[in-house]
């Protein structure tokens, strides 16, 4: 007997690993080599290809696919109709299951609704990637990524709160935690 919920109108093919207390919603696809960990939620109008791997506590809101060659660590949040690719030059007539290019989104990260993850980049951990983002290349780890192509802007804590802009203080004002902030890289103390 399964230890995760399922909506009935989901999709769970046989095969599919899913984890402990694992939630997927309405109108749910996971394919049969899908390995999804333990505590995640999936939104309604979620597709979860074969060649994915997710962690555990990932949370995936409503209308998101995420195709073969996509891997979430723990801790992920995938916003309400983001998009990832895997695939950098489709065309219909033309198959390129051969060529799908990795995508790794680590540990802790945020993507906000409707941004794009352009494959073959990987995400840091716990980077930020602000709505309607297009993410066309790796994010560092704590990065505060927006706009189109995605720039970096600012630094993240791991409670989720942008950290000063500030060069004498890398403390988070929520939290407390310290970060080591310099040119091109951010990590807590």
């Amino acid at each position: 007997m399964a230890a995760y919920t399922v909506h009935p109108t989901a999709i769970v093919d046989d095969g599919a690993q899913i984890g402990d207390d694992t939630r997927v919603w309405h109108w749910v696809h996971i394919c049969s080599q899908a390995r999804i960990g333990a505590r995640c939620s999936f939104g309604q109008n979620v597709f979860v290809g074969n060649d994915v791997i997710i962690g555990d506590n990932v949370k995936v809101q409503n209308n998101v696919s995420i195709y073969d060659a996509v891997t979430l660590e723990d801790d992920v949040f995938c916003g309400p109709s983001m998009v990832f690719t895997n695939v950098n030059n489709p065309r219909s007539h033309v198959s390129r299951k051969n060529e799908y290019r990795r995508t790794v989104v680590k540990r802790g990260a945020t993507i906000g609704a409707n941004a794009t993850v352009v494959c073959g980049h990987t995400v840091g951990e716990y980077a930020f990637i602000g709505a309607g983002a297009v993410v066309t290349r790796d994010v560092l780890p704590y990065a505060l990524m927006v706009g189109t192509p995605a720039k970096r802007i600012g630094w993240m804590c791991q409670c989720g709160e942008r950290l000063p802009d500030s060069i004498d203080q890398h403390a988070c004002s929520v939290c407390g935690q310290r970060y080591d902030i310099g040119g091109n890289h951010c990590a807590p103390l």
